[in-house]
């Protein structure tokens, strides 16, 4: 390699870089780029030029820049959750240090920074007696989490996470630094709420909280052996719900390990997830049927604190090599059911840990009072597969995750959001947009990154 072609220009000069940065610069055998680098699906293992731990906005903007002037792309990474292909030859900048958490109990807003974790926002927000629109899992970035859409636990209420977002500040592939809002970049608003890390690295933005304290919500874990009956009592009972319960089940084949609780370890259960942000009793009648279905190995729906919502889901904590895919489905018919349980029932050996489902519809959909680019707003359900990714399984998981997402293609409906996309091409994530809105979101990519530096991560241009 030459000191002519970026990539070894870059490595040579980039101690020019700590000089314009408040964080520190790491480059490959430096102590500590390893674990910069890191993310959380270990499945994914980056092999950047340079990584850089922004600080600030301004340490973002210098990043950017100083890649443009080597001819580099940029890639982002704040917590690694959504990693679903490596960022190689070129400039990742890490944001777990913008860690801005600013509560407003005036206008029921947070200001949160782009590294910040959804357990930071809750934390902050409790004490007024107010709750962020986050998801299964408060170990997620809150910014990438909400651009990717955000189907959360309040979802059918409240609508996407991206629905609420008030401004963000974003910094676009020339390195300069834009506040956004409806009435400014509008379109460049519009897009990045649902199209994502595209169009430049959003620095914080500002959401809207919701006036909730408790939930009346938990999950019901049934054995394997009536998965039948208990989704097909899910598919008629969720057209009973109203909007203030959001729900989804899952088919799970937990691992034979101590920190899965002894009635599971090793088992393959059906996982059923309820929350309801409205009277618990009202909450404990429209359960009822559900509970009626079959015994319970562990039901654990009861009155919590929003604090408390990681219980919920029980989504693993440590990082864990993974792969997944997801789409969206139309309704969730007989035959859709039949189809889940023939590819992926108990009945059948795979190497898969979750196949699930989630019921839509209500605020999901209907459009945001100021539109955004998310997708999917048609359908009525999510599906979703996920897989471990451990050594002599690289080849295996995908193809037999692959299948079973086959088995349910007749019934797939375009939209779904980029949080949702997994490891997809381009052309796919694409696909989830209507015509219009494709072109026009290809219209504002051209406008803020026409020599497309923001094409790793889930990418719509290659």
């Amino acid at each position: 390699m030459t000191a002519t072609h970026p990539e070894a220009s870059a490595a040579l000069t980039a101690t020019e870089l700590v000089g314009r940065l408040a964080g520190p610069v790491f480059l490959p055998g430096d102590v500590g780029f390893d674990a910069e680098i890191a993310a959380w699906n270990l499945a994914t293992v980056h092999r950047p030029v340079v990584a850089i731990g922004a600080t600030t906005t301004a340490d973002v903007a210098a990043a950017v820049r100083w890649a443009a002037e080597h001819g580099l792309p940029v890639a982002v990474q704040a917590t690694g959750h959504g990693a679903v292909a490596p960022a190689t030859g070129c400039v990742l900048v890490t944001t777990h240090r913008m860690d801005e958490v600013t509560v407003d109990p005036a206008t029921n807003t947070v200001r949160v920074g782009a590294g910040v974790k959804w357990a930071r926002v809750i934390e902050a927000a409790a004490p007024y007696g107010l709750a962020p629109l986050s998801g299964s899992s408060s170990d997620v970035g809150a910014v990438s989490y909400t651009l990717g859409g955000g189907i959360g636990l309040m979802a059918r209420r409240y609508g996407y996470a991206a629905d609420h977002v008030r401004s963000l500040q974003i910094v676009t592939a020339d390195g300069s630094i834009h506040d956004v809002d409806a009435d400014h970049h509008a379109a460049l608003f519009w897009a990045v709420r649902g199209g994502k890390g595209n169009f430049g690295i959003v620095t914080s933005i500002e959401i809207a909280l919701m006036p909730i304290s408790t939930l009346y919500a938990g999950g019901i874990f049934y054995p394997g052996a009536v998965a039948t009956d208990v989704l097909h009592a899910y598919r008629t009972w969720t057209s009973t719900l109203p909007e203030e319960t959001t729900t989804s089940v899952a088919i799970l084949r937990l691992p034979p390990l101590p920190e899965v609780p002894e009635p599971l370890r090793g088992q393959t259960v059906v996982h059923l997830r309820f929350i309801h942000s409205g009277d618990a009793d009202e909450g404990a009648r429209l359960l009822a049927p559900m509970r009626a279905v079959a015994p319970a190995v562990i039901d654990y729906v009861d009155k919590m604190p929003f604090t408390a919502v990681d219980a919920i889901h029980q989504d693993p904590t440590d990082p864990m090599p993974g792969w997944e895919r997801g789409a969206m489905l139309a309704d969730l018919t007989p035959e859709v059911v039949d189809a889940i349980l023939a590819a992926a029932g108990p009945q059948v050996e795979l190497p898969l840990v979750m196949v699930e489902l989630r019921h839509l519809g209500g605020a999901l959909s209907r459009q945001a009072d100021v539109p955004n680019a998310v997708p999917g707003r048609g359908a009525g359900f999510s599906f979703f597969v996920l897989g471990p990714l451990f050594p002599g399984l690289e080849g295996i998981v995908p193809a037999v995750g692959g299948a079973v997402l086959d088995a349910v293609t007749p019934f797939i409906t375009p939209g779904t959001p980029l949080n949702f996309a997994g490891k997809a091409t381009p052309d796919q994530l694409l696909a989830a947009w209507a015509p219009e809105d494709r072109e026009r979101l290809l219209q504002i990519k051209e406008e803020y990154d026409p020599a497309n530096m923001f094409r790793f991560g889930q990418a719509f241009v290659a």
